[in-house]
């Protein structure tokens, strides 16, 4: 399986129940290595937070 987000692009992070009601656009800082149940990650950094999130594709629409 691949990232369909390159590294660099806007993406909008619409926040499972777990991450706090975060939302909105930000940017993918890079991809994390795929688990073992095939789901993918990435790290994200929101221009409004002072840290990165490791999020699942599945949470995220090309911005």
């Amino acid at each position: 399986m691949t990232h369909k987000y390159p590294v660099g692009t806007s993406v909008y992070f619409e926040a499972g129940i777990h991450a706090g009601g975060a939302r909105g656009v930000c940017k993918v800082v890079r991809h994390m290595p795929v688990e073992r149940d095939n789901r993918i990650l990435y790290r994200i950094k929101s221009a409004a937070e002072t840290f990165e999130r490791t999020v699942e594709e599945d949470n995220l629409q090309k911005g």
